[in-house]
Order: structure tokens, then sequence, then C-alpha cells
């Protein structure tokens, strides 16, 4: 194994392990939710793509119409989403995420930002800034092997 290769071998396991005690805080909000992995897929999607109809949902999520419409039933009796009228076509009714579920969602994406925080506080001014360039680096060589320039900033 050349010395990249070692260190990329150490990366990758620092980081596989900073996920095993991440994922040992029951404290996530996804552990205390109820939601089955296709409503939590659905409740992704709407926080992404905003209202979507009934079609537009389905597609997205990979599943016929006649199976997304029991997934959203459930999610309506959890007050998670509503489904709205279409303004341009009655026909058509419209998905998204109510407060509670976006509320829900929002505290599941940002679960480990406290914890990450907490992290990055007992480092040392030159650790965090070997952290951040680190990070930046990162965000560069994926935004380049996405063809996704970014701003330029992490």
């Amino acid at each position: 194994m050349t010395g990249n290769e070692q260190l990329i071998a150490d990366i990758m396991g620092a980081q596989e392990r900073l996920q095993q005690l991440f994922a040992f805080d029951r404290s996530d909000p996804l552990f205390s939710s109820h939601l089955t992995l296709s409503q939590f897929k659905i409740l992704m999607l709407l926080a992404r793509h905003g209202n979507v109809s009934g079609g537009e949902l389905a597609r997205l999520l990979g599943v016929g119409l006649a199976a997304l419409s029991g997934m959203v039933d459930r999610l309506v009796q959890q007050d998670l989403v509503v489904r709205t009228e279409d303004l341009r076509d009655r026909r058509v009714r419209r998905i998204g995420l109510t407060r509670k579920g976006g509320e829900l969602i929002g505290s599941i994406f940002n679960a480990g930002e406290a914890r990450m925080r907490a992290l990055l506080s007992r480092l040392s001014d030159e650790e965090l800034d070997l952290v951040a360039r680190a990070s930046q680096l990162l965000v560069k060589a994926a935004e380049e092997e996405s063809g996704q320039p970014g701003s330029g900033q992490a």
C-alpha cells in the first residue's frame, strides 16, 4: 500500500468510526419518530422539492400512485403532510409538508449539527484551522467530481 493509499484508508477508518459514534446517539429525532423508510423518503423529497403533485412525488419515489396514496394517507393522519388542490388544475392534488412535518424533517436533518459543534469546540484554534481547510478541500473535490461547482466556499 502506498503512502497515499494508507492515508486514505486511515481517513476512511476515522470517518467510519465517527459515524458509528454518532449512530449510537439515541437522542437523534429519527430514532424517536415512528416513520417507515418510505415515509421518511417522502418527507425528505418534499423538504427538497416543496409542494409537488401526487404523480411527481410517485415518480420521485419510484412507486405507483396507488402505493403512494396509502403512504400519504398515513402521513396526513400524523399531520406531517397536507394534500391541497392545484390552483391551475383542480384534478391535480398537490402534496406538501405541514409545519409539523417541516419541523420534524428539519430536526432530523440538523440532529448531528449540535453534536458536531460540541466536538469542534473541543479542538484548538490550530486544529480547527486544519479541519476547516481539509473540509474545504473535500467540498472542492466533490464539486469537481459532480460537475456542480459551488461558490468556492465551504
